[in-house]
């Protein structure tokens, strides 16, 4: 009978534990950080291959990207209501392989506090990847974004402070210019669900990246969504 319950103990034991490690994965895969997401760039991402190729490594080496935090967090940070912006200059054409290091501004919403704003950029530089390996400057200030519940879902606007965008639905008709156009180039961030849409203002004028642009009616933004888990 001792040895019966001993070994009915153990795997007692083994059944309790497996239990208590169910409940404490469960809350990690069911948290998750979700937003609103905007980019733009200098070159088209909404076009033909034969457009996209010549334009390789002429131009689309500058964007702005920027995400606002519905509800979530991040090093076990709240953001909820919180945005950062990141503001790039690359080597090459965005999209393409990299021969150089590119160059980094981060704006971070002038609301958060220490903690807040340390998340923040840990949070831009995870979604950004490899593009915003080399931050050279962080800045606070005010920043806005909003998208518009048009049909289509391609309004939107950022206001950040050196950094602009305002964007508006694509016009599938009037905005061809080959009739092949597809979103040739994807999105730069992570885990976004988006839309290509024309961007009526992309701008930065700014310090820190040697170059500033004022880009305008180009079909090369992207609005949309993020869900991080």
């Amino acid at each position: 009978m001792r040895k019966a319950r001993t070994i009915s103990c153990w795997r007692c034991g083994w059944v309790c534990a497996a239990i208590a490690l169910l409940f404490a994965v469960v809350p990690l895969q069911a948290a998750e950080l979700t937003g609103q997401y905007i980019e733009a760039r200098t070159t088209d991402v909404w076009t033909g291959p034969c457009f996209a190729n010549a334009d390789v490594n002429l131009g689309g080496k500058h964007a702005i990207m920027a995400w606002k935090i519905d509800k979530g967090q991040w090093n076990k940070v709240a953001l909820d209501g919180f945005s950062v912006v990141a503001v790039l200059a690359a080597s090459d054409t965005l999209g393409t392989l990299q021969t150089a290091p590119g160059k980094a501004v981060l704006i971070v919403d002038e609301r958060a506090d220490r903690r807040q704003r340390e998340a923040l950029v840990a949070f831009a530089k995870q979604q950004g990847g490899d593009l915003l390996r080399n931050v050279v400057a962080v800045r606070s200030a005010r920043v806005e974004l909003s998208t518009c519940a048009c049909a289509e879902g391609g309004c939107g606007t950022l206001r950040a402070g050196d950094a602009r965008i305002q964007t508006r639905c694509l016009d599938h008709k009037h905005d061809k210019v080959c009739g092949n156009e597809t979103a040739f180039y994807p999105p730069l961030a992570r885990g976004v669900k988006v839309q290509p849409a024309l961007a009526a203002e992309n701008v930065y004028t700014g310090k820190g990246l040697d170059s500033t642009w004022k880009d305008s009616g180009r079909r090369s933004a992207y609005l949309g969504t993020f869900t991080i888990r």
